[in-house]
């Protein structure tokens, strides 16, 4: 019998937390198959992965959120999906498997941003994300990316913050002759798509890459661009890749960027992309969420773009052609981050005390 299943009937295998905390439990010398959606050469390494059925429809997850707990064979049940979690919560009991909930956003607060979660849909996706919390909250274990994640309160409740493998991030090293930037995430106007784009057509000499799924109602937006914008020539969409694939664009690449809208679900929020950019030894533009504008001051490895909508975009297509043409500033500016980032994020201890309280169900 596998020692652990991680399962998602939503999620990429590809997905950065799942590869984090995979190959956490696999360095502890733990048995991992995952069942999620993707191809195998996107899964963690020296995991045992299968394909979850089904594409992207509704009607296909919901099938997905019925069978997939009866097809693992794991005796710890590790959930990554709030569906899932529901319906694994019960069957896991009926089969004699330890649950473990990893909860890795506010699930209510996260649909308020999103357009479709309005009328009887929201309805019913709001008693799934409170339904997810109550059986996170009465799961044998409960991880969470940060302490704000509900549930606050858990029969044993450990904090897995999303910080780097260094395993996986390939270092920035020198900085390329055309400047570039780089964004890793989900693509998405939330998440800054237009601000991004909008702050590439005002910075001439620089070139973006965007690694990352695009949200199917963002695409038609792309595809309009793409055909009509200047600097189509200058920003190049990858797609969503696993992580240590997405780092390589790291190399040479001279900025991150992080430009989270202003959003209840982000208020609260500190994008595990800043931590990586840090870690990599990229120079960061985030926008000014309250625990991002700490961080980068702490950290002293970029700096907070101000204003909404076009003057935040404005106001990063200025710190980039201010950088263009002050390039010791930002290495400078690079140096001190990756020293912070070595001093202060420990996410291998982290991942060690995941590891930890798994194999502690295991006994």
């Amino acid at each position: 019998m596998t020692d652990v299943s991680l399962i998602s009937s939503a999620d990429n295998v590809s997905d950065a937390r799942l590869h984090r905390l995979a190959s956490a439990l696999i360095k502890s010398g733990l048995s991992v198959e995952v069942w999620a959606l993707g191809v195998a050469t996107d899964a963690p390494e020296k995991v045992e992965f299968h394909r979850a059925p089904g594409g992207r429809g509704f009607a296909a997850r919901v099938i997905r959120d019925l069978t997939l707990p009866l097809r693992t064979s794991g005796k710890v049940v590790i959930v990554i999906a709030p569906d899932l979690l529901v319906t694994t919560f019960f069957i896991s009991k009926f089969r004699g498997q330890k649950l473990v909930a990893d909860v890795h956003e506010d699930y209510l607060r996260l649909l308020k941003d999103r357009a479709w979660s309005k009328g009887l849909i929201g309805w019913i996706a709001k008693a799934i994300a409170r339904s997810a919390t109550s059986a996170a909250r009465n799961a044998h274990l409960t991880s969470v990316a940060d302490q704000h994640v509900p549930p606050l309160t858990a029969k044993r409740r450990i904090v897995i913050r999303n910080l780097p493998d260094l395993d996986l991030i390939t270092p920035s090293g020198e900085m390329s002759k055309m400047p570039r930037a780089i964004y890793i995430g989900d693509v998405r106007a939330s998440r800054g798509l237009h601000t991004m784009l909008t702050a590439a057509e005002l910075s001439p000499n620089w070139a973006f890459d965007i690694i990352g799924a695009i949200a199917p109602a963002d695409q038609s937006f792309i595809n309009s661009w793409l055909e009509t914008s200047p600097a189509r020539d200058r920003v190049h969409f990858h797609g969503k890749l696993p992580p240590a694939k997405s780092w390589k664009y790291a190399e040479g690449a001279w900025v991150g960027l992080s430009l989270l809208d202003q959003t209840p679900a982000f208020q609260d929020a500190i994008p595990s992309k800043l931590y990586e950019y840090l870690a990599a030894g990229l120079a960061t533009i985030s926008s000014s969420l309250p625990r991002c504008v700490a961080l980068v001051e702490e950290s002293q490895g970029g700096v907070i773009a101000l204003g909404e909508n076009e003057h935040l975009a404005a106001s990063v297509a200025k710190q980039l052609v201010h950088w263009e043409n002050h390039p010791d500033e930002v290495v400078a500016i690079r140096e001190r981050g990756r020293h912070w980032a070595q001093n202060h994020l420990l996410g291998a201890a982290e991942y060690q005390a995941f590891a930890s309280a798994i194999k502690s169900l295991l006994i």
